[in-house]
């Protein structure tokens, strides 16, 4: 079993965190996701049966992180 530990530092963690926990809750064959937040950081966790799935995952999540950032700072939210 593949483990990857991802830390993220942003003042919008309650925003993206809201946001990737859906998808965190999904059932994904081959992969399981926990998202939580630690102080003003997203917390990642991700574990895979492959190497293919590791990578599939974090693309994925890295993305959706990086879409909720920038809608977060186009709106003009501030700090989550």
């Amino acid at each position: 079993m593949l483990r990857a530990v991802l830390r993220v530092e942003t003042p919008f963690a309650d925003t993206i965190l809201a946001s990737l926990t859906p998808e965190a809750d999904r059932e994904i064959p081959r992969t399981k996701v926990w998202a939580d937040k630690e102080g003003e950081d997203v917390v990642l966790k991700v574990e895979a049966t492959d190497v293919s799935a590791m990578r599939a995952a974090l693309n994925s999540y890295l993305r959706w992180m990086v879409i909720a950032e920038n809608m977060s700072k186009s709106i003009g939210e501030k700090n989550g």
